[in-house]
């Protein structure tokens, strides 16, 4: 058997940025994006690595978000922070804002940050550590496009909805969580769908509304809440959260204004940031110290925490590089010498 090919986290993001860059994404997002690409693959998180670029790609190509877009911060409002991705991707758009939510956070003892007409094609996970490790707690969330029935209903309404939270610790890294209120992501229905492999059953259904485990049927039907109806009560709230409350598109308006599933959506997110010191004080507790007896007491029953395992392969990354299958390298040949010809 060959040896895994590596690839370097800093030439990972390299060659991704320069693939945006050459679609004609203005230097500053390219770098952006790849940033984001890179830590999903760093992290093995493999739905939010570079699987993602040929969906950017497409979105480019059909028109469909700002290559060139400049994020504009709009004058803050007390702890409310409004940033206008002006039609182009998330992540320079949360990068630009993202000093100013900390201070404003700081400041205020919590604030929050509404990214306005944008493309969130990445992981949530991403900005809520980032917060974590400035000592705030956070959460992420934003709609999608409808694809996800309601409990009891057989239609796509929903959006995947995912939803993220941090918390800082005093160890290396941060107690995180991140998953889409669907059962499993959209992605991960795509790459069973790529390796030719059935889903499990409770993922989806197909366009009757019956059961199905076949990838090809349950992404032409709707996919499933996780926890039934809990998982549709939390959907919903993010719906209304990340949608309706900031007069952003909801999940059925992106896919309307996508023109289908085939591309990713466009719509607004919001990030919440507490100073977990602010909201303490007085107490003579320290919150961080009350977390980590938490986490301990968790692991001492021997259950694992979330992230975990990203932790961990992001230590390998870090150590040893990247590995990289022949056709994931084949596929970021190709990319950089066809661009968007290539999708």
């Amino acid at each position: 058997m060959q040896n895994p090919r590596t690839i370097s986290i800093r030439d990972l993001e390299d060659r991704v940025a320069g693939i945006f860059a050459s679609a004609g994404v203005r230097p500053e997002t390219a770098r952006a994006v790849a940033r984001v690409i890179a830590a999903g693959e760093r992290d093995n998180c493999k739905s939010h690595g570079i699987y993602r670029i040929e969906g950017c790609l497409r979105v480019l190509k059909a028109g469909k978000v700002v290559p060139d877009a400049v994020p504009e911060l709009r004058a803050p409002s007390g702890p409310i922070l409004q940033i206008d991705a002006k039609g182009g991707f998330a992540c320079p758009a949360y990068e630009d804002a993202r000093q100013t939510l900390v201070d404003t956070a700081r400041r205020h003892g919590m604030a929050a940050l509404v990214i306005r007409d944008c493309l969130h094609f990445s992981a949530l996970w991403y900005e809520v550590e980032d917060l974590a490790r400035e000592g705030l707690a956070a959460l992420s969330m934003c709609p999608s496009y409808s694809s996800v029935a309601p409990s009891g209903g057989a239609a796509p309404l929903l959006g995947t909805n995912p939803f993220a939270f941090a918390y800082p610790r005093s160890g290396p890294h941060p107690y995180v969580f991140d998953f889409a209120t669907s059962v499993a992501a959209r992605g991960e229905i795509e790459l069973h769908r790529r390796a030719g492999k059935p889903i499990p059953e409770g993922w989806a259904i197909d366009t009757r509304g019956n059961p199905t485990t076949d990838p090809e049927a349950a992404l032409a039907g709707a996919m499933l809440p996780f926890g039934g109806h809990k998982g549709s009560a939390i959907s919903t709230m993010i719906e209304l959260m990340a949608g309706a409350m900031l007069g952003e598109f909801m999940s059925a308006e992106a896919l309307g204004f996508m023109g289908g599933t085939h591309l990713l959506p466009r719509h607004g997110a919001l990030i919440l940031a507490f100073d977990p010191a602010r909201f303490s004080a007085g107490t003579g507790r320290d919150p961080v110290a009350e977390g980590e007896r938490l986490f301990a007491a968790i692991a001492d029953q021997g259950a694992r925490l979330p992230s975990q395992r990203r932790f961990a392969a992001r230590a390998r990354a870090e150590a040893d590089g990247i590995a990289l299958t022949e056709a994931e390298f084949a596929q970021l040949d190709r990319l950089e010498t066809q661009g968007l010809a290539a999708v």
